[in-house]
């Protein structure tokens, strides 16, 4: 039995739909093999750097008991913020009492002789070297009395400076003994923040020029993201390089005049570095061979031909670059993957202020 034939009609609509379909995905193919071009750009950039870092208070000290003795009152609550020379403590100095007493009545009978050796030598009955011996007497038994009354007064802690007061270790009535832990006195006004720098940025911080690291920003970024709202600025530098870490240990001091800081807390140093006229490019643009960062630089005949760089810096998708490229040249931007090195290549150019805010890509 003989297939049936084909309809003259068919046959020509399939004849035109096919060249049709041919062309529409040679379109979309040329469409997607289409080349992007543009120049790197010289222009000012901040980077930022960050470090795991330590808080600290930049007095904290532990407040003991200078003398033995029962604790007799507690003047401060647990997290108080107390001014320098309040009273934090009472201590009942059971021996120190009794010893002021005594040294206090030698020194009333030593100045009761010296005042009945004056009537006698006033009388000529004592000569004048008996007087000058009661007299050293009476001045010994006063310095024994006042040393005295400032081991008993020593029964009374007082704050040495403005600060937050910590935990309470001792209850009221304890028993306490001499250096025995009351509490711990916090100055936080200014914080004392200390975070570890690598040899190389450490080297490159410290041949940096002195109006450049003034336009450093330093800030806080605390737990949960929240950033400190005073910036900060380096204080110290420490003198030993830690040989384990390849680190050297900063400080940076931050003003905390509303106590938001505490000593303990911990979070991350940002140091922001402005660049003047830095040349950066799409790291989309970029590709890596063997640990080399390279780029396709096309020529003024349309050529590609593939130019080692070197990179400074690393930014959300753009690269800082040492050299390689400048601001005259012409990379490649999109199809990177698509170009050889020697090829000629038909282009779309765009300049990099229009690519720049779209990047969400980095290097391939």
């Amino acid at each position: 039995m003989k297939a049936a034939p084909i309809p003259a009609l068919l046959v020509a609509l399939m004849a035109l739909s096919l060249p049709a379909c041919d062309k529409h995905e040679e379109g979309a193919e040329a469409e997607h093999h289409t080349i992007v071009v543009t120049s790197p750009k010289a222009m000012d950039v901040t980077i930022t750097r960050q470090y795991v870092c330590q808080i600290h208070a930049q007095r904290h000290i532990n407040v003991r008991a200078l003398q033995d003795g029962y604790l007799q009152a507690i003047k401060i609550k647990e997290g108080q913020l107390v001014k320098e020379g309040d009273e934090l403590f009472s201590v009942i100095p059971i021996l120190y009492e009794a010893k002021y007493e005594a040294e206090k009545a030698e020194a009333n009978l030593a100045d009761l002789e010296l005042r009945y050796a004056k009537s006698l030598a006033e009388k000529k009955a004592v000569s004048q070297k008996e007087v000058a011996l009661y007299e050293a007497k009476l001045a010994k038994a006063n310095a024994k009395m006042i040393l005295a009354e400032r081991e008993l007064g020593f029964t009374k802690v007082k704050a040495p400076f403005d600060g937050i007061v910590d935990r309470l270790y001792e209850q009221q009535g304890s028993l306490i003994k001499e250096r025995d832990v009351l509490t711990t006195l916090s100055d936080n006004s200014l914080m004392w923040v200390y975070f570890n720098v690598p040899e190389k940025q450490y080297l490159e911080y410290m041949t940096t020029p002195e109006q450049e690291k003034d336009a450093q920003r330093i800030e806080l970024l605390l737990a949960g993201g929240i950033k400190f709202p005073r910036p900060g600025k380096i204080g110290a530098i420490e003198a030993k390089f830690n040989n384990e870490t390849g680190t050297v240990p900063f400080r940076a001091d931050f003003p905390n005049p509303d106590r938001l800081l505490r000593h303990g807390m911990t979070g991350n140093i940002l140091i922001h570095k402005p660049l003047k006229n830095a040349i950066v490019i799409p790291q989309r643009a970029t590709y890596e061979i063997l640990e080399r960062q390279y780029v396709y630089v096309v020529d003024k005949d349309h050529v590609a031909h593939q130019r080692e760089i070197h990179k400074e810096y690393e930014l959300p998708d753009i690269f800082v670059l040492k050299n390689g490229v400048g601001p005259d040249d012409k990379i490649v931007f999109e199809g990177v993957r698509e170009v050889h090195d020697g090829e000629k290549v038909e282009f779309d150019f765009r300049p990099l202020d229009q690519i720049l805010p779209h990047q969400q890509y980095h290097a391939e």
